[in-house]
């Protein structure tokens, strides 16, 4: 957008925030606006400053607006608000996102001739609600019909043309609208709801024909065709309409008021009637020419002789011509001289015009190919030279209707595109380009000129529904739209898939322009939450600074000489970690209790007491068998290795203390 606009950014009333242009006409300006009262958006459309200037206009301007703010119809776009702020005029109205009638031909060409019904019905019905508040539209074109994106149809402008009519000039501006207009306007006469209809009637020829009753250079010449010309039929151009629905057509361009549907009801009504037979034929009154009676009307009549009349057939048409009756006396019989006599000069006759068509027939081939072969083979010559005019930035129909152009040039059917640089309808390119320098046509031949025509700005897109889709495939899609869109990918902690769009700015369905900001936040996964795990020295300091950095403690408990719940040891401590987390932490079981009768298999006395042989005890004890027994009792068997030795019992050489006594 332009950046000078001093619109853009302003806040009308406190109100109506402006964001940007989108439309111009002969009298206002359209911008998109934001409706901060009811957070809506809304299309406002800025009366021009030449305008707004003039005290009789905006009086105007005030009455007519307020008027169409009375409609209300779903086939009519809404009038929200019609004020001024300071010296601004303006009108709110309802913002529609489609795109116009015009662009749908342009981009479409021929149209079906159901759409073309489905179309005119729905117009129809906004003029027949319209008529009956007693607001005259005075503009009907392609241009202020809106075609939603279900369908539907939303007519534009309603009585705003009339504020046109103090200009009251047909000029070249005025070319948009003039093919349109109905003849009593072109002719400056009064307009009613008939107007209306005939240029409805304009439309459809153009939808089921793709091409429109009348073209010229000038708006003047065009409108001077409304008034006296007549235009070819619409199944002459195209054969698969309907006669039906041609018969709507033609009866609605009827120049003649008199003879043309007399309300908007009436034409709704016959739509309504073909829609549920396409078969049907209307029989429209027509007007006879040079302003005679129309066959079957009513008024004396002279009487006249009826003179017999016989078909003579000559190409297509049969021509009529009166009979000769014979009268006076009968001519006697020829006799057989005369009859020869006859037939040789006949038979002479048929010879000589024979010969002389023959004669004819080579000089004519002879002509030919001394014009078209042998003269540049026996009489060469340079061929003049014309050169390419300059099409670029001019308006198609008028270039391609121009009679001077016509007469060396052929217009190929041409390639539409959309273009920022240029307007509806003007041309963007050419092959071959202007200033090159080619042979002059000769003997009717035309030089091929290609054209490219451009469809206006780019017409709005709808945000595709890019949530769940990758991030990466999300950024393709957008940019295969091919609106030079500035696309932002942010990444955001969600439990979502990893790398998927989890939101979309604009959302889903939207309007999305050129150069518009896109914001697309795709998933990075949950958020990290990472801690350090704390240190204690017992269970109970654990347990208060786990539940602190969201830890759980799993406590083991290990033995040991250190008091009962103290700390040991702590899974990862002092490190960094991602909580939530369990950690083991090993606890003391305190120092073991005494035993108060150790089992001898729970002591490691066996394993540490030396064996028999190594106590001093058994080796100053004199071996039994070395000192018999008086008793003469037998030997008693040692014991076994690991067990203590039972001392023996005293006897009568032992003292008191048991030890034996020494020999004397």
């Amino acid at each position: 957008m332009d950046g000078g606009d001093k619109y853009i950014g302003r806040i009308l009333d406190n109100r109506y925030e402006i964001l940007e242009l989108i439309g111009a006409g002969g009298m206002a300006l359209v911008y998109k606006a934001r409706c901060h009262r009811l957070n809506r958006m809304v299309a406002v459309k800025i009366l021009k400053e030449d305008l707004a200037g003039d005290d009789e206009f905006r009086r105007r301007f005030h009455t007519e607006s307020q008027a169409v703010a009375m409609l209300s119809h779903p086939n009519i776009v809404a009038v929200y608000d019609v004020s001024r702020s300071g010296n601004t005029e303006y009108i709110v109205m309802e913002l529609i996102e489609g795109i116009t009638l015009k662009q749908y031909i342009n981009r479409k060409g021929l149209l079906n001739w159901k759409e073309a019904l489905h179309f005119s019905t729905q117009v129809t019905k906004a003029l027949s609600h319209a008529h009956s508040r007693g607001i005259i539209h005075r503009d009907i074109k392609p241009h202020n019909i809106m075609i939603l994106k279900d369908g539907s149809v939303k007519v534009a402008d309603f009585g705003i043309a009339r504020l046109l009519s103090v200009q009251n000039t047909l000029t070249q501006e005025a070319l948009g609208s003039v093919h349109y207009i109905s003849p009593e306007q072109a002719k400056g006469g009064h307009v009613d709801a008939r107007s209306d209809i005939y240029s409805v009637g304009v439309v459809m020829y153009e939808m089921l024909t793709s091409r429109l009753p009348f073209v010229g250079e000038s708006a003047v010449s065009v409108a001077i065709q409304h008034i006296s010309a007549i235009p070819l039929m619409p199944r002459d151009i195209n054969p698969e309409i309907p006669v039906g629905l041609e018969d709507i057509t033609m009866h609605a361009m009827q120049p003649d008021l008199s003879l043309r549907f007399t309300t908007a009801e009436e034409m709704l009504n016959d739509l309504e009637d073909f829609r549920k037979n396409p078969s049907i034929v209307f029989n429209y009154a027509t007007a006879a020419p040079n302003g005679r009676q129309a066959a079957g009307s009513e008024g004396e009549q002279e009487t006249k002789v009826i003179v017999p009349t016989v078909m003579v057939k000559t190409g297509r048409n049969a021509i009529s011509k009166p009979e000769k009756r014979r009268t006076g006396v009968k001519k006697p019989e020829m006799t057989s001289d005369e009859y020869r006599a006859v037939s040789k000069r006949a038979s002479n006759t048929s010879t000589l015009v024979g010969i002389f068509f023959v004669v004819v027939f080579i000089i004519v081939i002879i002509v030919f190919m001394w014009n078209y072969l042998l003269k540049d083979i026996f009489s060469p010559k340079a061929r003049e030279q014309i050169e390419i005019p300059d099409f670029v930035n001019r308006v198609y129909e008028a270039v391609i209707v121009n009679d001077l152009y016509k007469e060396s040039f052929t217009f190929k059917t041409p390639k539409y595109e959309y273009s920022e640089e240029f307007v509806e309808g003007l041309i963007i390119r050419q092959s071959p380009a202007a200033g090159n320098m080619v042979d002059a046509p000769i003997g009717g031949s035309k030089k091929n000129i290609d054209l490219t025509v451009s469809l206006g700005h780019v017409p709005p897109e709808i945000m595709p529904n890019l949530l769940n889709m990758h991030y990466s495939l999300a950024i393709n899609e957008l940019k295969s739209l091919g609106l030079g869109l500035e696309i932002i990918d942010e990444p955001a902690n969600s439990d979502e898939n990893n790398g998927y769009v989890i939101e979309t700015i604009p959302k889903a369905g939207e309007l999305l322009e050129r150069g518009y900001r896109v914001f697309l936040r795709y998933s990075a996964g949950p958020e990290i939450d990472e801690r350090v795990v704390p240190e204690g020295s017992t269970r109970s300091q654990i347990e208060s600074f786990f539940s602190k950095e969201n830890m759980k403690p799993n406590f083991i408990y290990y033995a040991d000489e250190s008091p009962k719940d103290t700390v040991l040891f702590i899974e990862r401590a002092g490190q960094k970690v991602t909580v939530p987390i369990t950690l083991d932490v090993y606890l003391s079981l305190g120092p073991p209790e005494p035993e108060e009768t150790p089992e001898p298999v729970e002591t490691p006395e066996p394993e540490e007491t030396p064996e028999p042989e190594e106590t001093p005890e058994p080796e100053e004890t004199p071996e039994p068998v070395e000192t018999p027994p008086e008793t003469g009792e037998p030997t008693e068997t040692p014991p076994e290795t690991g067990e203590t030795p039972e001392p023996p019992e005293p006897s009568a050489t032992d003292d008191e203390s048991g030890d034996p006594l020494p020999f004397h």
